[in-house]
């Protein structure tokens, strides 16, 4: 039976052959992958669907900033292996991600895709609210989704990837990241009524 799971080390070279399947070697040329140049996936939403030891499906979700001021979620690449496709695995990954996106208090998923399937997950055109990307994109196509009410209230301006992911809101950091805020602090002495 199929599992959603965070992805691990051990699934990542079985991930990009997957994505070469879904979506060929012109992936790259893609204005969504020049967003993601500078910046990786947020550890905490990069989850895998597999079966045993084989890799059904993948999705990820980058750090964005919409026109310098609003951080906000790239969602993709979602891909399910091409055999699978439109047996609900895609679906499922989609909502079970996007319910932990809004757990961990992130108020914006933005992505680029086919707003047929995507709009039952609650996403909507983004170039009509005035969001641009950095490069072509088809504006039907470039989405986004209102994670917390009025989030996309007075948000527009010019998609670009974030390299430094500890100020997002939302953001849960690794122990490695924890780690070093901690080494970082200043001492400092107890207070006197302790």
């Amino acid at each position: 039976m199929p599992q959603i799971i965070h992805e691990q080390p051990e699934h990542v070279e079985q991930i990009e052959p997957l994505l070469d399947r879904c979506f060929g070697p012109d992936r790259f040329k893609k204005t969504a992958y020049k967003v993601r140049e500078n910046t990786t996936p947020l550890p905490e939403l990069s989850f895998v669907t597999v079966e045993g030891d084989k890799l059904l499906a993948t999705i990820r979700y980058w750090p964005i900033m919409i026109g310098n001021s609003t951080s906000a979620l790239l969602l993709g690449p979602i891909a399910v292996e091409p055999d699978l496709q439109g047996k609900g695995i895609g679906v499922g990954l989609m909502r079970e991600t996007i319910k932990v996106a809004i757990e961990l208090g992130h108020h914006l998923i933005v992505l680029v895709g086919d707003p047929e399937y995507y709009s039952q997950f609650g996403f909507q055109n983004a170039a009509v609210l005035g969001f641009e990307m950095p490069g072509p994109v088809e504006e039907r196509r470039l989405l986004v989704k209102e994670c917390a009410a009025g989030a996309l209230g007075n948000v527009s301006g010019m998609i670009s990837g974030v390299s430094d992911t500890l100020s997002l809101p939302g953001r849960i950091a690794s122990k490695v990241e924890t780690d070093e805020m901690i080494a970082g602090l200043a001492a400092f002495a107890p207070p006197s009524d302790a």
